[in-house]
């Protein structure tokens, strides 16, 4: 390092001579003044030590690979984005990039040092000088672009055209991000530098590579998995939501009704539901307002559901309660059954059965078991497991008794769950035919891209159909739809037949595109045609599209119906497509969405 530079760093971290200036106003101006034009004069640091690793500045190439991811992240992907989940996104994208642009340049110095060549110290000053300058204009120039991208988004949404996004504040809350970010990868680094050097005091130095890096990240993913993330998050999630599923929801009343769990005449006791379990069974229609819609007498409709073996890996014994459950209520009388999965929360959709039982005046019992307290995406991640083995054990005990009942008395069969409850039913079984031929209807809406029966049907939908909007066999069994009004009469003029499997799917919902493929591999819905709801600027980018993905799941559930993982009123639709009613037609199915409407307006 040439002499004026070792000034130039003194003078930037104020390891001034102390007789150089007075203790004045002035004095103190002069100082900051010749800090800030030694810092122009070079706008980088060498740390004194090679070894120094967290202590060391930013690689530039690193730099600007992560303006280039944060650039990318700016791009408008399914939803649009608030801007503090801009701004977190950005720091996440920005520090992918970073790993990508060093790699890049650690590659080029080891290349270039083999054949004797080395980047002049010119170069480096004037590259500092002027890079960062133009990336941080331009940053905010694209900041401006992508507000204007996201507001040209918001009215596919049925959302008014209103952004609120800040170029300052998104750039700070990513480079703070970022920065936070960094400071962990460095650490990381540190402790592998320190482990290999301990190593290599007792072994040979390739050992001591292996052996350090081995222990240093078995240290990182236990400590951030068992520790953190079980341990941690987990374990402070599985505490907060044990305590709310104990709870009971505003304006949720014991049921007096014999005909739904949890009543006084119930083998359900009310305490065994939690919270979602008690909603649902106390949320039921009454006689009162079933006859009120069809102009006729109405039977209570039956609910049943079990909460109680959350904590059992084998739900043979919940099944079997509820079986005890339908044989109190008189659930073989009714005309339709129900099996309904729920969320990770155990939470039902009153969009789906509610409007199943307007439609038949009563005449149904649903069944649903609860398999978890976490919310759905936790769940998702760690025990998805157990909401297949809870559905399995719920349809094989319900329909092994539904064929001890003569054809002409046997119940109607349908399933339904939106989301994990869907997944739950899906897992079930073993390809789309015995979907079909297990059911007399299904709903299923928002099912997530595990499911194993919805993969079949997207993976060998008829050509030139969308992924959005898959085509599977002709349509004879199975149909997709975001409009269900218009969409499950597509492809026009084609037969309908029976049993029907309808799928509400939004294209522009994050629940049903996720997946850790979108790392590397271009998805199909990312490619024309694009979904009615689906931006023309959309681009797929690796890595970044999928953490925008990922940041769109946080916000899905806020999005106006149809769009995101909002779903309304659709399932009456959907249920009068799948399995109506004699008699039933179009104006009947406006009227019971118009119903659905003032019932989830009361309860939200």
């Amino acid at each position: 390092m040439e002499k004026s530079d070792l000034t130039d760093f003194s003078s930037l971290t104020g390891n001034t001579d102390p007789g150089s200036g007075s203790d004045t106003g002035s004095g103190r101006r002069r100082r900051l003044t010749h800090r800030i034009a030694a810092f122009a004069r070079k706008p980088y640091w060498d740390p004194p030590d090679p070894s120094w690793v967290v202590r060391r500045w930013p690689d530039l190439t690193g730099y600007c690979f992560a303006t280039l991811f944060f650039w990318l992240s700016l791009t408008p992907s399914l939803l649009p984005r608030p801007w503090i989940m801009q701004g977190l996104l950005g720091g996440i994208t920005g520090i992918a990039g970073y790993g990508v642009g060093s790699l890049i340049s650690t590659l080029v110095r080891s290349v270039a040092r083999r054949r004797g060549r080395s980047f002049s110290e010119h170069l480096r000053k004037r590259s500092w000088q002027f890079i960062p300058v133009v990336l941080l204009v331009v940053s905010v120039s694209v900041v401006v672009w992508g507000a204007r991208a996201q507001r040209e988004l918001q009215p596919l949404m049925g959302q008014n055209q209103s952004s609120t996004w800040n170029a300052g504040i998104i750039i700070g809350l990513s480079l703070g991000t970022f920065l936070f970010l960094l400071l962990l990868c460095r650490a990381v680094r540190l402790l592998a530098r320190k482990l290999v050097a301990w190593f290599g005091r007792l072994v040979p130095w390739p050992l001591a590579y292996a052996a350090g890096l081995m222990v240093c990240t078995t240290l990182v993913v236990v400590g951030t998995k068992n520790v953190l993330w079980d341990r941690g998050f987990i374990g402070f999630m599985d505490h907060v939501s044990r305590q709310a599923n104990d709870g009971t929801e505003p304006g949720i009343r014991r049921p007096s009704s014999p005909e739904v769990s949890g009543s006084p005449q119930s083998l359900v006791s009310w305490s065994s539901l939690g919270t979602k379990g008690r909603t649902f069974v106390a949320t039921a229609p009454t006689t009162q307002e079933l006859a009120a819609f069809s102009g006729q007498p109405a039977l209570p409709p039956i609910r049943v559901y079990v909460g109680e073996q959350v904590e059992s890996a084998d739900f043979t014994g919940a099944a079997t309660l509820a079986l005890r459950e339908m044989d109190r209520t008189g659930a073989w009388n009714r005309k339709v059954i129900n099996l309904v999965g729920t969320t990770g929360s155990g939470w039902v959709d009153r969009n789906i059965p509610t409007p199943l039982e307007y439609m038949y005046d009563g005449d149904t019992a649903t069944v649903a078991l609860q398999y978890s307290y976490l919310p759905s995406w936790i769940s998702f991640l760690v025990d998805k497991e157990r909401a297949g083995h809870a559905a399995r054990a719920l349809y094989q005990a319900v329909h092994t008794r539904l064929l001890t009942i003569p054809a002409d008395r046997r119940p109607e069969l349908v399933l339904s769950g939106e989301s994990l409850g869907s997944y739950a039913l899906d897992s079930v079984f073993t390809s789309p035919q015995a979907l079909i031929d297990g059911a007399d209807g299904v709903v299923f809406e928002g099912p997530p891209q595990a499911s194993r029966i919805w993969q079949q049907i997207t993976a060998h939908r008829d050509p030139d159909s969308p992924v959005w909007q898959p085509v599977y066999q002709g349509a004879k069994n199975i149909r997709f739809g975001q409009w269900p009004s218009v969409d499950l009469r597509f492809p026009w003029g084609a037969p309908w037949g029976h049993p029907r499997v309808v799928y509400l799917q939004n294209a522009s919902d994050p629940v049903v595109w996720w997946t850790p493929d979108l790392l590397f591999d271009k998805p199909g819905w990312a490619s024309p045609p694009l979904g009615p709801d689906i931006t023309p600027q959309l681009r797929y980018y690796p890595i970044v599209s999928f953490w925008q993905t990922t940041v769109d799941l946080a916000v899905s559930f806020g999005m106006p119906t149809p769009h995101g993982h909002s779903y309304g009123t659709g399932a009456c639709d959907a249920w009068a497509a799948v399995l109506p009613p004699p008699g039933w037609n179009a104006g009947r199915t406006e009227d019971l969405e118009n119903v659905m409407a003032a019932i989830n307006r009361r309860w939200s």
